[in-house]
């Protein structure tokens, strides 16, 4: 039986009121029998078979006080291939393939233990989303040269350690004070210790994976389960402005295989930051793929762009926006018209 995912955030809807269970606290309900000796592709068949019986859980509706924590788990077995993969990294398309279990680094800078360089109750996301618990994570798979968290993105190495136990505590009080989700932000270096934190939290809260979706096939079988809101960026629509301004190869064809699994496994709200000089070249694009690719997700066009860091190297973006741009942008959007925040 195949899940499908509601549209517009229903089923996010429904966790907030307790009616029904985030996914990771499903894949901790889920046992499954491993062994750390069992070959990564015996792990990974049985790591298939845990996501058919999620699927069943999701589809019956299991509610949350029938979930508990059950050892070894599908989450347990997520968790043992994320630290398999880290042995030769490639939880991002970059493939550096460096052994950050003993602190070698590759593209992102990060080493096998996070960290982050904020965590606070956010107010200024997507109205579904606030107060959002959001956690600043150290260091970026991307460059992008008008990055406005460049501080945090060039800097894997600053902030405080991400280590389960304190995490869990601080996520804990931070539900107690209001938070209605965790917004884990640019989270792909990071995934095997957010795995490692899930494992043993037991607040039902959705996970929000706030991300450049600049991530490969293996992690996004990691994150089915365990994602309930893909809070995704998709920037460019083509390889020559994603190459120019963030140094990503093959975006496009990833960052939208990315969003079309996520579709079938979570429900995506999608961001499209319009660039001054990328209407016709990228943000046209990247609505018509929408539409033809992944129609009623939530979207939401956004002009917030400045030019910060590197932007004043690059003539046609180190402005800001003009009148005539937001209104062509709004007006093509018209496409989506149900889809637009």
């Amino acid at each position: 039986m195949t899940y499908t995912p509601p549209k517009n955030l229903k089923r996010y809807a429904e966790i907030l009121k307790q009616k029904l269970p985030a996914q990771f606290r499903i894949s901790q309900n889920i046992r499954l029998e491993f062994s750390k000796s069992d070959t990564t592709q015996t792990l990974w068949e049985l790591h298939d078979e845990g996501i058919r019986e999620l699927h069943r859980q999701i589809v019956d509706r299991t509610p949350p006080d029938e979930i508990t924590r059950r050892e070894p788990s599908l989450l347990d077995l997520k968790t043992e291939l994320a630290e398999r993969i880290i042995q030769s990294c490639t939880l991002c398309e970059r493939l550096c393939r460096v052994n950050r279990r003993e602190k070698e680094r590759g593209y992102c800078g990060v080493e096998g233990v996070s960290r982050y360089a904020s965590e606070f109750l956010h107010t200024g996301e997507e109205p579904e989303l606030v107060p959002s618990h959001t956690i600043f994570l150290a260091g970026c798979n991307l460059r992008c040269v008008y990055c406005q968290n460049w501080e945090i993105s060039t800097s894997p190495q600053i902030g405080e350690p991400m280590l389960p136990e304190r995490m869990i505590e601080t996520i804990t009080l931070r539900h107690l004070q209001g938070s209605k989700n965790l917004n884990l932000v640019t989270p792909t270096p990071h995934t095997h210790n957010i795995l490692k934190t899930l494992q043993k939290l037991s607040i039902n809260i959705p996970i929000i994976w706030n991300s450049n979706m600049y991530y490969t096939e293996e992690t996004a079988r990691l994150l089915e389960g365990i994602v309930d809101i893909y809070l995704g960026d998709f920037r460019y629509g083509n390889d020559q402005c994603a190459i120019e301004l963030s140094d990503a190869p093959e975006y496009r064809e990833i960052v939208l295989r990315n969003f079309r699994r996520a579709y079938h496994s979570g429900e995506i709200l999608m961001r499209h930051l319009v660039l001054p000089g990328h209407i016709e070249c990228c943000t046209k694009k990247i609505i018509d793929l929408v539409k033809e690719n992944i129609p009623h997700i939530r979207f939401n066009l956004m002009f917030q762009y400045r030019p910060e860091y590197r932007a004043h190297r690059y003539p046609q973006i180190d402005r800001y926006l003009s009148a005539g741009e937001k209104e062509a942008a709004i007006q093509y959007a018209t496409k989506l018209e149900d889809l637009l925040i």
